[in-house]
């Protein structure tokens, strides 16, 4: 059976995931492009006797070096290993994708363009010749919709037979001038019957646009010698005929203008259809009055759901727990084993799928407004306002995604081009709450709110670290990040209907890498906090207890307050308890006690041990009645209300997770910044934390 290698190439937002849904039951694997944190998916399927093997390149407007996405994307086109490139297109914006595909097509391989969104641009009066398309530039071009799943099987037909068959030489025609050179050049390589893997034509392409790679190539060979007064020769005519010495430019306006001509001949506009339905609805989101209250009151709306909706299955996930910790120890019996199992892995990793359901709530909210194109329109609104603070208004980007997790945030920063920018916008990240520090949130808040209010303090504290960012950000613009503002320009894709294939794959994928921390890192970090909160232990204080219970052995009331002692005497002199008590003389000024200096300790690690260690700390040396059974209530019974609007805003703003805070080290460039960014979210989060509780003492004291 053959195995066919396709490299998926297109610009931004052209239905690329959408097509990979389309094509059903596929093998989706998800890494890293090597040396780059670019994230690479490759997809596996078989069908009609062949194997396929897609890997789904960087979203690329050009192959060239500008941003880390479209050099990968060139490098791996030039180098990469692969039989065909599938250029998917944006059939509603036809010429501006072809620009990329006249680049594609000075490549010398196999391409098939898949004419995307056919459906969107019938409805928006374009309709564009596939069969003219195909003959003006002589590769398959296949009308598709991956929306509705139609094209699908033409699109295979002609992949596979693009494949089978001999590859065609490249017969884009250039300008007269710029064709003129690439003949000369051509006719020099043909009369020293210069032998290369490479297309003649795309050589000389390459050589007039002065492409690194193909000079490094060149200068290491002999013929450079004759080679380059050539060149010169061609550079000279080409600046006079073109009044410009950007040879980059010259083959950028012949690439477009190759677009324009194949769009003129094979495409026609319905100028009555032409204000279609994204012009009419943007005529109310992005309204300068009335656009920021409504993205305000969708942000609103998404909180209030995931704390109301989330609820509902956390009450079953509780009690599903509970009944697992009673009858581990019930049938293990009182021992270290039942204890370390039910007390430790059962009690942590329980705290945290406790909030599962409102993880899947939240992540999915904001799959919803990204697939729509709602998200884009955001960064529109926001842009004056975020100048305002020192950030480009493509800063919402990554900064939106640091609601869902730090690490793709961070990854996301580098839309911006601008390394001060960049850099500005990593710092404060942070600030933005992402999915693991939901469970903290939702856990104090529960403990502590009334729940008609709860929706509403979630959504306050989710814009008052939000908040807290910009104006960390205006300080830092200030200070170490001073300079001019870059203007802002940002695509703005069509409104579409998010399919559920599209939002369940996204959803999916976070769900499963929190359930997979829970299942294994958390499992060890709660087990590991078992044994530090339960060791060493201390046998002749233990005798003297017990001792003093058999004393007052007829009240019931005394027996249970001498246990709790000797629990919290054990809890408080283990290894945990120990390094809480080390650390404490730091958090106390902001009301902390040593267990929950260590949990926020632990969060170090991942936000989500926070909750863990809380549970297991917490379930210990309380008393163990039927008011106190959850969590929450045993916080209630521990901790002060002062004392959890710190813990709150100090969560919020100390220093990342590990896996975030290593990705940070390598967007930001090395150990300095990321020891800079331990200081100042340390000194931040307890700067901030220490003025929470001093005015909420004052408040509710």
């Amino acid at each position: 059976m053959k195995t066919i290698k396709i490299a998926l190439v297109g610009q931004p937002n052209v239905g690329k995931s959408h097509l990979i849904n389309a094509f059903g039951h596929t093998r989706l694997k998800v890494g890293n492009f090597s040396g780059v944190t670019v994230e690479k998916k490759t997809i596996r399927f078989t069908r009609d006797k062949y194997n396929f093997e897609v890997t789904d390149l960087p979203g690329s407007y050009s192959l060239t070096d500008y941003t880390i996405e479209e050099r990968v994307t060139k490098n791996f086109l030039d180098d990469g290993d692969y039989d065909l490139i599938l250029n998917v297109v944006d059939s509603t914006n036809i010429e501006r994708n072809l620009y990329l595909t006249m680049e594609l097509l000075a490549l010398d391989k196999k391409v098939v363009v898949a004419l995307n969104m056919q459906d969107e641009a019938f409805n928006e009066g374009v309709i564009i010749d596939d069969k003219q398309l195909s003959k003006l530039l002589g590769i398959r071009c296949v009308p598709t919709s991956a929306l509705k799943k139609t094209g699908i099987d033409g699109l295979m037909d002609a992949i596979t037979q693009t494949f089978d068959t001999a590859k065609k030489t490249c017969h884009l025609q250039y300008s007269d001038p710029y064709e003129e050179e690439i003949v000369k050049i051509t006719s020099f390589f043909t009369e020293k019957n210069y032998q290369t893997d490479i297309d003649l034509k795309t050589l000389a392409i390459k050589l007039l646009r002065e492409d690194t790679q193909i000079y490094k190539k060149f200068r290491d060979e002999a013929i450079w010698t004759e080679l380059q007064p050539l060149l010169n020769e061609s550079y000279e005519h080409l600046y006079i005929h073109y009044k410009t010495k950007d040879l980059d430019g010259i083959y950028h306006d012949e690439k477009n203008a190759l677009a324009k001509g194949a769009v003129k001949e094979s495409v026609k506009f319905d100028h009555a259809k032409e204000t279609g339905l994204t012009d009419k609805i943007d005529m109310v989101l992005t309204n300068q009055y009335a656009g920021l209250p409504i993205f305000l009151f969708l942000m609103w709306g998404l909180f209030q759901i995931t704390f109301e909706w989330g609820s509902i299955p956390m009450d079953w996930i509780d009690a599903f727990f509970g009944a697992m910790i009673d009858g581990t120890k019930s049938f293990l019996g009182d021992t270290e084993l039942a204890s370390v199992i039910a007390d430790g892995a059962i009690a942590g990793v329980g705290a945290v799928i406790l909030f599962l359901p409102n993880i899947i709530i939240l992540f999915t909210g904001i799959a919803l407004l990204e697939a729509t194109g709602y998200m884009s329109r955001a960064a529109f609104l926001l842009d004056g306002f975020f100048h305002r603070f020192g950030l480009h208004g493509k800063s919402f980007v990554p900064l939106v995604s640091g609601f869902g997790c730090s690490v793709p945030a961070y990854m996301a920063a580098r839309v911006l081009k601008n390394d001060r920018d960049r850099l500005l916008t990593l710092y404060i990240t942070g600030f933005m709450s992402c999915g693991a520090k939901l469970p903290v949130y939702v856990l104090i808040i529960g403990a502590f709110a009334a729940p008609e209010h709860a929706g509403n303090i979630l959504f306050g504290v989710y814009i008052f670290g939000a908040f807290l960012g910009l104006v960390a950000a205006k300080a830092l613009k200030m200070t170490a990040f001073r300079g001019d503002d870059e203007p802002f320009v940002m695509e703005m894709p069509k409104y579409r209907l998010p399919t559920f294939g599209m939002v369940y794959h996204a959803v999916s994928q976070k769900a499963l890498m929190y359930l997979k921390k829970a299942g294994t890192f958390i499992l060890a970090a709660s087990v590991l906090i078992w044994f530090a909160s339960n060791y060493p232990k201390y046998p002749e204080m233990v005798a003297e207890f017990e001792t003093k219970i058999e004393q007052v052995s007829g009240d019931e009331e005394k027996v249970r307050a001498l246990n709790n002692e000797l629990s919290l005497y054990n809890l408080e002199n283990s290894y945990l308890g120990q390094v809480g008590h080390a650390s404490q003389p730091f958090f106390e000024p902001l009301g902390f006690d040593w267990r929950m200096a260590v949990a926020l300790e632990t969060g170090l690690a991942a936000k989500e041990v926070v909750v863990a260690t809380m549970g297991v700390l917490y379930g210990l040396g309380d008393e163990e009645d039927e008011e106190s059974s959850s969590l929450a209530e045993k916080l209630r019974a521990n901790v002060t209300l002062p004392s959890a609007i710190a813990f709150i805003i100090f969560a919020m703003i100390y220093f990342p997770c590990l896996a975030a805070s290593m990705v940070f080290r390598r967007e930001a460039g090395g150990w300095k910044h990321w020891i800079y960014l331990f200081i100042f979210t340390t000194a931040a989060a307890w700067v901030l934390a220490f003025i929470a509780f001093t005015i909420a003492s004052a408040l509710f004291s």
